[in-house]
Parts: C-alpha cells; sequence; structure tokens
C-alpha cells in the first residue's frame, strides 16, 4: 500500500506518462525497498525502470504476501497492467493538480487487483479496480558501468526542443573535444524539402564528461521523450552511457527518493538505417 500524497501531479504521474511511452503494459512491482515500475516495447528495442523509494510516499507499507517454494523461500509476485487501462487516472497532470489532494495505491494479490483512490477536493473519492496478470519480474541484462563514454547533463530537454515532434530518431557523435546531436527527415514526414538539423556542445556544457572512444550511436527519441520529461519534474540531470554502434545506449537519472533507467537499442551501421537491434532481456523464473 503506497500514498504518493502530492507528489502524484508532477512524479508519479509523469513516471506512468513515461511508460506509456514504451509499450501498451508495464510492469507493477512491490518491493520491500520500494516501487518499480518496469517496461518493454514489443520488439525489445527498449527498457525501462523507475523506482520509488519506499521514503518517496508519505506512507508506504508492504507485505511479503509471495509465494513459498520448498525451501520456505518467498518468491514475490509480480503485476502487469495494461496501460490504456491506468493512464486515464493520469492523464491531465494540471488538473490532478488542481484537484486531488491525495492518491492511495494498494495490492490486493488474492482477486489480482491493484486498486487505485484518488481523494478530491470537496470530499470526492474516485476508487478504481484494475485487473492485473501475475508474471514473471523483467530485467534488462546490460552493465553500464562498463561504457568507455559518459555524458552527464542537466537541462537534456532543451537539447531536443530543436528537433520536429515527429523525428523519429537521433544521432549521438562524440570525440574528446565536442558533442553533436544531429537528426534528418525523412521523406514521409511531409517536409518540402530533407532537413538536417546538428546541435554541437563543448565538454564544459556537462556536469560530467567522459570520451573513451570516437563513437557515434543512432537511437529513437519516441521512447526518450518520457524520461525527458520525468527528469524535468524533478529537476535532475540525466547521464548517458554509451560505446559503439549496436551496443544499447542508457540513459539513467538518480535522485535522493527516485530513480529511472532506459535502455534504448541503437543502429548496428548509421549508414545503412534498417532497424534496431534487440535488447538482451532477461525474466527470472521462478523455483
Amino acid at each position: 500500500k503506497s500514498d504518493p500524497g502530492p507528489y502524484i501531479h508532477t512524479i508519479f504521474g509523469r513516471a506512468v506518462h513515461a511508460m506509456a511511452r514504451i509499450s501498451e503494459e508495464f510492469w507493477f512491482d512491490p518491493m520491500e525497498q520500494g516501487l518499480s515500475l518496469r517496461s518493454v516495447n514489443s520488439s525489445r528495442s527498449a527498457y525501462a525502470c523507475i523506482f520509488f523509494s519506499s521514503i518517496f510516499f508519505q506512507h508506504y507499507s508492504w507485505r511479503n504476501t509471495s509465494e513459498t517454494d520448498l525451501h520456505k523461500k518467498h518468491i514475490p509476485l509480480r503485476c502487469k497492467l495494461v496501460i490504456k487501462a491506468v493512464l486515464p487516472l493520469f492523464r491531465s497532470l494540471n488538473t490532478l493538480e488542481r484537484n486531488v489532494e491525495k492518491c492511495t495505491i494498494y495490492t490486493n494479490f488474492r482477486d489480482c487487483h491493484i486498486v487505485f483512490q484518488l481523494f478530491c477536493r470537496h470530499g470526492v473519492v474516485k476508487t478504481h479496480h484494475l485487473t492485473f496478470q501475475e508474471c514473471e519480474p523483467l530485467q534488462a541484462v546490460f552493465a553500464k558501468n562498463l561504457c568507455p563514454n559518459v555524458l552527464k547533463i542537466q537541462q537534456f530537454s532543451d537539447i531536443l526542443i530543436h528537433f520536429p515532434n515527429g523525428q523519429d530518431e537521433v544521432t549521438l557523435a562524440v570525440t574528446p573535444v565536442k558533442v553533436c546531436f544531429k537528426t534528418y527527415t525523412e521523406d514521409e514526414m511531409d517536409f518540402p524539402s530533407p532537413m538536417h538539423t546538428e546541435i554541437h556542445l563543448s565538454p564544459e556544457e556537462f556536469e560530467y564528461f567522459q570520451v573513451g572512444v570516437d563513437s557515434e550511436v543512432t537511437f529513437c527519441l519516441k521512447e526518450l521523450r518520457g524520461l525527458l520529461a520525468f527528469a524535468e519534474a524533478l529537476n535532475t540531470p540525466v547521464s548517458v552511457h554509451f560505446d559503439l554502434p549496436g551496443r544499447p545506449v542508457v540513459f539513467s537519472l538518480e535522485d535522493t527518493l527516485v530513480e529511472a533507467i532506459f535502455v534504448l537499442a541503437t543502429l548496428a551501421d548509421v549508414e545503412n538505417r534498417l532497424s534496431c537491434e534487440s535488447l538482451q532481456l532477461s525474466q527470472a523464473q521462478r523455483r
């Protein structure tokens, strides 16, 4: 059971919006340490996880209602929700800010329901019973600390505002002396002529700058925009860990109460933009 309280409109709500950019479903994973939201797209080229520490909530209560195996070890249950069932509860963040005073979320594993209660002004209480599917946990297998290139910047979203909202991909190119973000418009974007946009940044413009190898990686923008809106609500810098083309790029942020990590596939060949390499994902089997 958890109560996001006044953070619902700016943080928890934006986390749900970020999940919606990844897939049509997401994992709701309550643990003793806090609550994780996870998602992966159908092609497995994008994975997201947002973790809320237990102290993020005004009140957080966790009881181990999991199953027990032959060795008496507890195996926690994970829930999978359809995003279109949850998103309407948080669709208008401005309305939530004005009208909702508190939100309570609790799970009922016996009948496979998660209950969202919105306590609104004038004593109005809206209760939503959402059915979840019991499933195996999901985790991306990628060690970002092994990446030779690491960038950290406060206002990452300020870079992307120079690119069209319909832009599918962006290329990040780095050397020890500069960083370049560039895009190419495609014929299907209805522009009268192809357009090429580049933004150049110097190492001094980053809070942290480490380039171990010259690299140029291309990744999809749709999933990333959700993380950047989430980071903007937290006013937290975003870190980027990456290697060579074809290897995943990792975007992450860390706050005292919240952590987020988005892993995106990159094109193996920048010149031949055919498809994104799928991420390696594992679903742990219960014993």
